[in-house]
């Protein structure tokens, strides 16, 4: 059995010696015996050649996707910090209550701490 395998490989072998480049461009070397036996790995590995293909593309696309997120993340993140500067600053009691003389507000700073109350 197994001399009937290596004889089939050596005749594969001697078929594929003879092949030229002129064999491969006008397409003798498709209808060889030898090419028609193994066309079904040869789709296979077509298949996975373009399913790589694929893959690299999607790849590519998630990572310039990731690198946009992550900018437009550290934009809102600094525009967060500013906002919440911007509005301590405005909490502050001497802009309280110049805002308050300014719109003429009839408000009153209480004079009295506040106090807790017990139940």
């Amino acid at each position: 059995m197994e001399n009937v395998e290596f004889e089939n490989i050596q005749q594969e072998s001697e078929e594929l010696k003879g092949t030229s480049i002129s064999d491969i461009f006008n397409g003798s070397l498709l209808t060889r015996g030898i090419i028609l036996k193994h066309m079904g790995f040869v789709i296979w590995l077509t298949f996975l050649g373009i399913v790589y293909i694929g893959n690299s593309y999607h790849a590519e696309k998630v990572a310039r996707s990731i690198n946009r997120l992550q900018s437009e993340v550290k934009e809102l993140r600094a525009e967060a910090i500013t906002t919440a500067t911007n509005l301590m600053r405005l909490n502050r009691q001497s802009n309280v209550q110049q805002m308050v003389r300014n719109n003429r507000l009839d408000l009153q700073e209480s004079v009295e701490p506040p106090y807790k109350i017990n139940n």
